[in-house]
């Protein structure tokens, strides 16, 4: 089964960057598409960015087109989230997510599901 374990969260003043980093094992990572959700206190798990096999497709909210970079490294089985010019409204829990098949934007496609970090944006 597939496990994966996001890191890289923390507290950043408003206009930092941070970069998230998810780590995935159990199975052939460029078999997946891979996506970033955050959740902020007493809201619903929303899409953020997502990233094909390769890497040659990408797909983002519009919250954070232009800031947001999602990336992925398959020989280190890895997917990253560059988060820059952050502002308050992107403090949140931060969760990586894989799926097989199309690239997909919604919570209920994404089969697998990290434990989640937490980005804290200060203004």
């Amino acid at each position: 089964q597939v496990q994966l374990v996001e890191s890289g969260g923390g507290l950043v003043q408003a206009g930092g960057s941070l970069r998230l980093s998810c780590a995935f094992s159990g199975r052939t990572f460029s078999n997946y598409v891979m996506g970033w959700f955050r959740q902020a206190p007493g809201k619903e798990r929303n899409f953020v960015a997502a990233i094909t096999w390769g890497g040659g497709s990408t797909s983002y909210a519009d919250s954070v087109k232009g800031r947001f970079t999602i990336s992925r490294d398959n020989a280190k089985k890895t997917v990253y989230l560059q988060m820059n010019s952050l502002k308050p409204e992107d403090t949140a829990t931060y969760y990586c997510a894989a799926r097989l098949g199309p690239i997909a934007t919604t919570e209920g496609s994404f089969r697998s599901w990290g434990q989640g970090t937490q980005v804290t944006v200060s203004s």
